[in-house]
């Protein structure tokens, strides 16, 4: 059960026989912070608001180190309160004893919430829409890899063995038998999604070897992110569970295409649910258009909560299935921001440019917030594409992280939105994040440059 209030929570703990609680936080990464607690001791603490974390987890980079170099953050490192949110407590399925997991908020001792906090930003995102009476739609499809398990990351991935006891060696885009080939992996991640009220639907087989995609049906997006978060880490203990990885990497093999979190979004009227984006004889509206074109001018600032990591880039190549530009269109997969046809009612833009390894918080919130910008300001799209939008040079994509930062940087309009405190901790962990990986030589320049330069 995934909705409870404050007053029956200790009843569904008690339902349920819980022994222990883990308590999530997600980080800037998206990597699940917090505590785990007897169940006694979590509800104790979490009547009077007990459960602290410092300040800092939001400040750690992806390897766990923080952002020391960061002037956002307190000298002090205070601590700051987790406030589990009653509507996200779930059974962790794949544990033996009865374990519970609820996703926290963080705030201050004086009520005031955490602004550094990705989940946070997504929440303040939500809150524009809603004083002009909007309510954002969202549906994530998010594609992963299956591989084999690497022990030593000098080392490249390789596909998984299946059932036939073959690795999978060429792409079967949307083979139904090269999916059935880790039936067992995917029927226990749809029982445990199951168990989790995970909104999961349909799953492919996506177009790298043992790659696939599982979309998320439309709903709210601070529910959708969470989900997300949740379906991650439940994928990647499934798989442990079947002695493979599954990787949310945007680009873990060579020569095969990287993985993407597509995001379909539309606004709906507060009142009457009325699709925003679609007049009643289903023509585009002013509103819609204005919508994609706040995309187009502010996807290249935002780039860096899409691509997140160096790694991120190597996925945003011509003609590998990901974009390379701010070109929209209809029912065109070459453009950043693709219209599928539909009716009135179902009538959204697709933001193909996230990489699976996007922090999904941050990613429907800051897609959001580039929309919000273009209503408000009712800004004009170009024309849509026709054609393959490989071929333009126009409204490119930043191709590598330190640039897309630099556009960040200067994306005053996103700060506005985002606050500028929350963009410059960004900034300091990103940064900090390229400083290590500068410090590693890769196995390509050890064979190619040792011996020859």
């Amino acid at each position: 059960m995934s909705a409870q209030s404050e007053r029956d929570l200790g009843e569904w703990l008690r339902e349920h026989k819980i022994t222990e609680v883990e308590c999530l936080v997600p980080d800037m990464a998206g990597i699940a912070r917090g505590k785990i607690l007897p169940t006694k001791k979590f509800l104790e603490t979490y009547l009077r608001k007990g459960l602290r974390l410092p300040e800092s987890v939001m400040g750690l980079t992806v390897t766990g180190d923080v952002a020391v170099e960061s002037e956002v953050l307190a000298d002090t490192d205070p601590d700051v309160i987790m406030l589990p949110d009653p509507a996200t407590i779930r059974l962790v399925p794949w544990y033996e004893e009865p374990t519970a997991q609820v996703i926290c908020d963080l705030a201050y001792r004086d009520e005031r919430p955490l602004a550094l906090s990705p989940r946070h930003i997504l929440k303040q995102v939500l809150a524009l829409f809603d004083a002009e009476g909007w309510r954002p739609v969202m549906a994530p499809e998010l594609e992963f890899y299956l591989a084999a398990k690497n022990v030593d990351p000098d080392y490249p991935l390789k596909a998984p063995i299946g059932k036939t006891g073959r690795p999978e060696t060429a792409r079967q885009a949307y083979g139904i038998d090269a999916v059935n080939e880790f039936d067992p992996i995917f029927e226990d991640m749809y029982a445990y999604c199951e168990t989790q009220e995970l909104d999961v639907d349909t799953l492919i087989h996506e177009s790298g070897a043992a790659q696939v995609e599982i979309n998320f049906n439309h709903g709210d997006p601070l529910e959708l992110a969470d989900q997300v978060f949740l379906f991650k880490r439940t994928v990647r203990n499934v798989a442990l569970a079947h002695d493979v990885y599954a990787t949310f990497m945007a680009k873990p093999f060579e020569q095969e295409p990287g993985s993407a979190m597509h995001i379909h979004q539309s606004i709906e009227d507060k009142k009457n649910r009325k699709n925003l984006f679609a007049s009643r004889g289903g023509k585009d509206t002013r509103l819609f258009l204005a919508y994609i074109a706040g995309l187009q001018r502010h996807l290249p600032a935002a780039m860096p909560f899409f691509a997140p990591y160096v790694n991120s880039y190597r996925r945003v190549v011509r003609d590998w299935a990901a974009p390379i530009n701010t070109h929209w269109g209809h029912e065109n997969r070459t453009v950043g921001l693709r219209v599928p046809a539909s009716t009135p009612a179902a009538r959204r833009v697709e933001n193909r440019v996230p990489g699976a390894d996007a922090n999904a918080y941050l990613a429907l919130a800051v897609s959001l917030a580039c929309g919000y910008l273009g209503m408000k300001e009712n800004l004009q799209p170009t024309k849509p594409m026709e054609g393959s939008a490989y071929a333009s040079t126009r409204y490119p994509l930043p191709r590598h992280l330190l640039d897309a930062l630099q556009k960040l940087r200067a994306g005053t309009e996103l700060k506005d939105i985002l606050g500028a405190e929350f963009v410059s901790l960004f900034l300091d962990i990103k940064t900090a994040e390229h400083d290590a990986y500068q410090q590693v030589i890769s196995p390509w320049e050890r064979e190619h440059l040792l011996l020859n330069v």
